[in-house]
């Protein structure tokens, strides 16, 4: 009797030790599943955070899905013109086809449109609605058909700087985005002309305004601002640029102002300290 006593107890006992057993397996398993679960969850956000951050790190208001990455990756010159903007975004920002519904689109390199020359041309009234004279060419307004307004900037053609050089100027200022420089939007290789077109800025340069024949005085508040402006933009080439940038001609005749006074460093023949 005793020992059919002994043999139920160990059964009793083993199955309650089997049962014990089981339970923590599948608390265990519950516990991995939730910490996967959560270790995923905080690593896509995470990996949001770091997307909006770096799109946001140059004080830009870019969304997440820009065709236009503010960070800096190696790219070869012998891309240029093999990195085409959806057709989508370039209509949807410029409102522009070709003369074969779209099928005749330009190039793009790092989201940059590139233009045919006949465009421009067109959109500056044959190149006569000239804004201003610099150092490296002329200067235009153009009007795009959409009525969308851009400065073009058509350089010198006695300039030394060969096509690669231009294609090289372009890859790089493409990737310079801060809402404190004046930023690049599209480019033209054709007919031996290298055409820069950049936003346009309805106020001018600072220096016609400081020392123009003008009766318009800025403000102190304005000065102020102004000078908040470009020190952000400077900063900006800087320390949030990679590789870093320096201007190497700032001055007033380079700081536009837009249609509500504030300052953008105009940007163009820069160099970049690798």
């Amino acid at each position: 009797m005793a020992d059919r006593a002994k043999v139920v107890a160990v059964v009793v006992a083993a199955g309650v030790g089997a049962a014990v057993l089981a339970a923590a397996c599948v608390f265990l398993a519950i516990w991995m599943y939730r910490r996967r679960a959560s270790v995923v969850a905080r690593t896509r956000t995470r990996s949001l955070e770091s997307s909006t951050a770096t799109l946001r790190a140059n004080g830009s208001t870019a969304s997440l899905d820009s065709s236009v990455s503010v960070s800096v990756v190696s790219e070869s010159v012998a891309d240029w013109g093999h990195n085409p903007l959806p057709p989508g975004k370039r209509v949807a920002f410029w409102g522009w086809r070709g003369a074969n519904n779209g099928r005749d689109q330009p190039l793009s390199i790092s989201g940059i449109p590139k233009y045919h020359y006949k465009d421009l041309q067109k959109a500056t009234n044959n190149f006569t609605t000239i804004l201003g004279q610099g150092s490296f060419g002329p200067v235009y307004k153009a009007v795009m058909a959409t009525g969308e307004v851009v400065a073009v900037k058509v350089l010198a053609s006695d300039s030394t700087q060969g096509e690669r050089e231009f294609q090289t100027e372009v890859i790089l200022l493409s990737r310079l985005h801060h809402r404190n420089l004046v930023n690049l939007v599209g480019y033209c290789v054709e007919k031996g002309q290298h055409i820069l077109m950049y936003e346009y800025m309805s106020n001018g340069n600072l220096a016609t305004l400081l020392y123009g024949d003008n009766k318009r005085s800025l403000s102190w508040q304005e000065r102020l601002q102004i000078a908040h402006d470009v020190s952000h933009g400077i900063e900006y080439l800087h320390e949030g640029a990679v590789p870093p940038v320096i201007h190497r001609d700032l001055k007033s005749a380079n700081i536009l102002l837009d249609e509500s006074m504030r300052a953008k460093v105009r940007q163009f023949m820069m160099e970049y300290l690798c």
